[in-house]
């Protein structure tokens, strides 16, 4: 990206649905926003966006038929910038087990996103967060409240990054039993809750994620 242009994302269109919002709550955070399945194009934008609704199986099924993994994968090997939304987020992760069936996920960070222990179900509404003094994402953003909507999350945070590599950031909610909210691991940057549906604060953290662009 030239030093002074609008940082270029692509909303990765893939078949999940929740796109049209994402694409327009990116442009109010000021990006230069296309939604396309190209994977040229996915590849060659300073950004992707990787929207996820429905089932974990489903969208894995959809990112693979489509070659979409692929350009995920080729995107963070080059250290290139992925924001994963919702399922979007939860595909990160090694596997998935909704009602029984574990589906391989792609397996960018370890472990299982499971049913979360609560009493009510899916999880929906605004809710808190517990975000890492170093975040990126949150800056400026430590007493928000965002937006989920979901009945699965990863759990547990089990990945072991030794120096020279700077560890993630680990942001944590709860509903019922706690469970991770976002993760930013280099170039992969992910949340549970849904930016484009949390307001001026959703915004906000588009806008730290599309600011961090230009220091690629």
């Amino acid at each position: 990206m030239s030093s002074g242009s609008t940082p270029s994302v692509v909303v990765l269109d893939y078949g999940s649905g929740n796109v049209h919002s994402a694409v327009k709550a990116l442009e109010a955070a000021g990006a230069s926003v296309e939604l396309t399945g190209n994977r040229a194009r996915a590849l060659e934008a300073d950004g992707l966006l990787v929207p996820g609704v429905g089932a974990f199986s489903a969208v894995m099924e959809q990112l693979r038929s489509s070659r979409a993994a692929e350009v995920i994968d080729r995107r963070l090997a080059g250290g290139r910038k992925v924001l994963g939304i919702c399922v979007g987020m939860q595909v990160m992760f090694e596997q998935g087990v909704e009602r029984g069936l574990e589906t391989e996920g792609l397996g960018e960070w370890p472990g299982t996103v499971a049913e979360l222990d609560a009493p009510v179900l899916p999880h929906m509404g605004w809710n808190t967060v517990d975000a890492p003094e170093d975040s990126v994402l949150f800056r400026g953003l430590r007493d928000e409240r965002f937006y989920f909507v979901h009945s699965y999350a990863a759990q547990d945070w089990t990945l072991d990054v030794t120096p020279p590599f700077p560890a993630p950031r680990v942001t944590w909610a709860e509903h019922g039993t706690r469970f991770i909210a976002a993760v930013e691991n280099g170039p992969l940057s992910a949340t549970q809750f849904h930016p484009e549906k949390s307001g001026d604060a959703g915004i906000r953290l588009l806008k730290n994620w599309v600011a961090s662009l230009s220091t690629d």
